[in-house]
């Protein structure tokens, strides 16, 4: 055994040691509990938007990650993904610059739903990878990450977990000073990346206006040491250049029992697709088999030796949005509140090749959502809701792979709370039915699923708890997953749908540990997730890079374990271990394509007077737990670094500056996760600039 391939089964942590260095690590913490016991000083509680009752984080019964205020500044990216790829279970589905969608657990997709304040988007972005999610991170208020299929009220299809992104566009106040607001400058090395934010909400009497945008500007962006791309002679990956410009207004009356408003969102966004391969045009299959030649006496015009790529596509996007939310308090006897969202979507982009429109992708849709709130009976505190929604998608052109759908849904929902003593129960119930309709064949299938979860949260002692849930969820096939045929030369992909899935039924169960006060806090989580009938894009064949998927059904299982311990050294330095591992494989026999490699960090934090920062290491270990066809990923680790600036104008009103460096060793890495990793790996070394001024 040579020394490079023991140091690499060294750096390739396992599930198992995982989660002994975890739990010991949680195991410590709570021994030491009575001795910090006098110098305890408990974490801020905040509130959880998507819990469906107002929760705190800490009233949760599974596993959620709230990122607000300065760690959000910090945190945020150009795309949801690689804003929340970062936090123990979650990493992104990355495609170049433009777009990237979260990954929760190891799941994607439709499995993941991302919402505005509690109402779905609708983009394109769980058809595809490559396709952007229409949410601006810059404009974010805070971004709640619900784990595992808890968030049932939101649809049942989201087994993987819920992302509710908050904004401030319909106004829910009147501002107290008449005016309040803020203005973001930023700008990076890595793509030489400029981008700009302002947020302004005014009102009086009782109605508030709201307006805010953001503009980016980012070049194609440079990668580690030792990649250049055939034939170049630079480390910048071609086409990952993203332009977006954001804007958005709305209006709300205020009352004293409640707020109506309106917004209207437009996004126009420009994108690169890096690792689009023009050889592969005229590929057909023959049965289970990929063909990528002429037939016998034919020639179909491509050089397949030298795969020529010419120009890197372009994806010319624009959404236009008009979202209604409104709350009534105490609207009538034995109700305390009752809450509006709607919204209709009007989104297309083009994919551009060579100057000419080569597909266009369509998706309009309208969908709402009601919700009751009822006054405690017996104990018990709930939501009852119902939500609808329609979507029209289309695709017209040379990689129109899905013909046109119209998928409509209808769902029904009851949410329970309990309280005893120190224990916290939940129980919800929620009843789906969809119906996926083919426009060009006819072909119309209509699935059923029922959804069920039962929690319960128990503070043992002040500053611990412990939380159990337990679900069983639902999820209708997509319309890709029904009906798909055709070409995709955005993820190298031949891709079949089957008309005849059957729904898929998630059992998972997850248990987590919590410490939220004293000089060490820990969150520790371990989940199992047994999927029956669990939908993915098998591969059958590949050729020349050229992937035949058949969207087929298998038994599968997920299990893992994620969290992060705290301990902090002196009033002014802490020290933070996290890491997360998620095993997902067929149950009978063979692993599931593009599951996130285990990985582990150490981040040491400080504060002083108006100063603050951070350094950390992030080992991501390799990836060989592959499906059929699959490669292995090298693993890598990467150095961060990060300071604040905070300070107050004249008036009062608080500024920062702050600057933060990722991977400064310049490390070449590569995203698992991602259907073009080696045409696109992820970002070399960049350092990003800011200031953000609130008024």
């Amino acid at each position: 055994m040579t020394h490079s391939t023991l140091a690499s089964r060294r750096l390739a942590l396992r599930p198992v040691a995982l989660a002994v260095a975890l739990i010991a690590a949680g195991g410590c913490a709570l021994a030491q509990a009575q001795a910090a016991a006098s110098a305890e000083a408990s974490l801020p509680a905040v509130t959880v938007s998507a819990s469906g009752l107002q929760l705190g984080a800490g009233d949760m019964t599974t596993p959620v990650t709230v990122l607000e205020g300065d760690e959000l500044v910090r945190r945020r990216e150009a795309t949801l993904g690689e804003t929340l790829s970062s936090e123990p279970g979650i990493t992104g589905s990355h495609f170049g610059a433009g777009a990237s969608r979260p990954i929760i657990r190891g799941m994607d997709g439709p499995r993941v739903r991302v919402l505005s304040d509690g109402a779905e988007l609708h983009d394109a972005s769980t058809i595809s990878p490559d396709h952007a999610v229409v949410s601006e991170p810059m404009l974010a208020t805070q971004i709640e990450v619900l784990r595992g299929p808890s968030a049932l009220v939101y649809g049942n299809g989201a087994v993987g977990g819920v992302v509710n992104v908050l904004d401030g566009k319909v106004p829910t106040a009147i501002p107290q000073k008449g005016y309040e607001g803020s203005a973001e400058l930023r700008a990076n090395t890595g793509a030489r990346e400029g981008a700009g934010a302002l947020s302004l909400t005014g009102g009086a009497g009782n109605l508030a206006v709201h307006v805010e945008g953001v503009a980016r500007d980012a070049g194609d962006y440079r990668v580690g040491k030792g990649w250049a791309p055939e034939g170049e002679a630079t480390r910048k990956v071609p086409g990952s250049f993203n332009r977006t410009d954001t804007g958005s207004v709305g209006l709300s009356w205020v009352g004293e029992q409640g707020y109506l408003g309106a917004a209207y969102t437009r996004q126009t966004a420009k994108y690169g697709l890096p690792g689009h391969n023009h050889s592969f045009e005229g590929c057909h299959t023959h049965g289970n088999h990929l063909h990528c030649g002429a037939h016998a006496g034919e020639d179909d015009g491509h050089d397949h030796e030298d795969h020529d790529h010419g120009d890197v596509p372009v994806v010319d996007l624009r959404s236009e949005r008009f979202d209604v939310r409104g709350e009534l308090r105490n609207p009538f006897a034995g109700f305390s509140a009752l809450r509006l969202r709607a919204g209709v979507t009007d989104y297309a982009h083009d994919e551009v090749e060579d100057g000419a429109v080569s597909t266009t992708f369509k998706n309009k849709a309208y969908d709402i959502r009601v919700e009751l709130l009822h006054e405690p009976i017996a104990g018990f505190k709930g939501v009852v809701g119902l939500q609808t929604s329609q979507r029209k998608f289309s695709a017209e052109g040379e990689e129109a792979y899905v013909e046109p759908t119209v998928t409509r849904k209808v769902g029904l929902f009851v949410l329970e709370e309990y309280r005893l003593g120190n224990w916290r129960f939940e129980g919800a119930l929620r009843h789906d039915r969809q119906t996926a309709e083919a426009q060009t064949t006819g072909i119309e299938r209509s699935h059923n699923g029922t959804s069920a979860s039962l929690g319960a949260v128990w503070r043992f002692t002040p500053g611990y708890q412990v939380g159990t849930s337990f679900t069983r969820a639902s999820r209708a096939p997509s319309a890709e997953e029904l009906y798909a045929r055709g070409l995709h030369m955005a993820t190298s992909t031949y891709e079949r749908g089957n008309a005849d899935l059957r729904s898929e039924t998630s059992q998972n169960i997850d248990v987590s540990l919590k410490k939220t006060s004293g000089d060490t806090t820990f969150g520790v989580s371990v989940f199992h997730n047994k999927v029956n009938h669990y939908i993915y894009g098998r591969t059958l064949d590949a050729l020349d890079g050229l992937q035949l998927l058949q969207y087929s059904q298998a038994n599968a299982t997920f299990t893992g374990i994620e969290g992060q311990v705290r301990q902090a050294l002196t009033r002014h330095l802490g020290i933070t271990l996290f890491a997360d591992t998620v095993r997902a494989k067929l149950d009978g026999g063979g692993n599931l394509p593009r599951i996130p490699a285990t990985r582990a960090g150490l981040r040491l934090d400080a504060n002083w007077a108006a100063w603050e920062g951070q350094v950390e290491w992030v080992q991501v270990a390799r990836q060989n737990r592959v499906a059929d066809f699959e490669t292995a990923t090298p693993g890598y680790g990467m150095l961060n670094l990060g300071a604040a600036y905070n300070g107050k104008l004249a008036n009062g009103s608080p500024w920062q500056l702050y600057v933060k460096g990722a991977n400064l060793t310049d490390r070449l890495a590569y995203a698992h996760t991602s259907f073009i990793k080696t045409a696109a790996p992820l970002m070399g070394r960049n350092i990003t600039v800011g200031v953000k001024v609130a008024f």
